[in-house]
């Protein structure tokens, strides 16, 4: 098997995790951010028990680890507005959104990882909204807030992708999940005690909670976060990140059988949903021949 093929499988695992992520962030009854700071912390605090990554942290130099910790901000800033969609729509809403972002990344990743644009990943891109369009008009009103954070969680997820594609070979990928997460944690402390507001941020999870947010941070987190900056060093960000795209389908399945969401959607998202997936499919199916080519 080649790398580039082991790659898009290891992507594909992690995309079946993510597309739990969802369906924790509605069972989960804290607020966004402290949602989002807990399962960082629990992540953090696992990583940092594993003897190998102080010593590989004391031979990084210091712009490596400001650089990924950077990248770590804009992390956070994607979790919390993913985690803010789901509780101002639900789960499939705030999962489909992510399938914007190849539309995102073809314009952003060419500029950061300094690469030449490809025609192929534009294109494939608009093909996928007409999609949106349908998971939009398909949405109740009430949830479109949560379809504005939605988009922006997209956009976030386009930006930290094309940056880690750039950078991913500077820094073991276990220490690069630490770091980022690491400051991810800390600028989302900094962010609660000078804006606390109203939720009780640093609220205290209950038991049910808790046990949750273990099973999020390390199923859903840890593992796949890892082991897709791994994948990354054989494939593009926009490739990963249109694997990334079939999170929806996983996660409206799930939300779906688990919470009975099919209740709150009409068919023309469901139909908006396929069409993204066709487009997602089309695309892997071109990359995987370009390849054996």
């Amino acid at each position: 098997m080649t790398p580039h093929r082991k790659a898009l499988l290891q992507i594909h695992f992690c995309v079946v995790l993510w597309g739990f992520t969802a369906i924790f962030g509605k069972l989960i009854s804290l607020p966004a951010l402290p949602l989002v700071w807990w399962r960082m912390l629990i992540v953090v605090l696992a990583i940092a028990a594993w003897p190998p990554v102080w010593r590989t942290l004391r031979h990084t130099d210091v712009r490596t680890l400001g650089l990924f910790a950077g990248i770590g901000v804009v992390v956070a800033l994607h979790w919390l507005t993913f985690y803010g969609a789901i509780k101002l729509s639900n789960a499939s809403v705030a999962a489909t959104c992510m399938a914007i972002g190849p539309i995102f990344l073809a314009m952003i990743e060419p500029w950061i990882a300094r690469r030449s644009f490809d025609p192929r990943e534009l294109v494939i891109g608009i093909v996928a909204l007409p999609g949106v369009a349908l998971v939009v008009g398909g949405t109740p009103t009430g949830m479109r807030g949560g379809l504005i954070l939605g988009v922006i969680s997209a956009l976030l997820v386009a930006i930290f992708a094309s940056l880690n594609k750039r950078h991913v070979e500077r820094a073991d990928p276990l220490l690069v999940t630490w770091v980022e997460l690491a400051s991810g944690t800390a600028f989302l402390t900094v962010v609660t005690l000078l804006w606390p507001g109203p939720d009780g941020s640093f609220a205290v999870p209950g038991g049910r909670d808790l046990l949750l947010l273990a099973v999020l941070a390390i199923a859903c987190t840890l593992l796949p976060f890892t082991l897709a900056l791994r994948a990354l060093r054989h494939t593009s960000a926009f490739t990963t990140q249109l694997a990334v795209s079939l999170e929806p389908v996983y996660a409206v399945v799930l939300a779906v059988l688990l919470l009975g969401e099919q209740r709150e959607l009409s068919g023309a998202f469901y139909l908006g949903v396929a069409v993204i997936v066709g487009a997602v499919l089309a695309h892997t199916t071109l990359r995987l021949r370009s390849a054996s080519s």
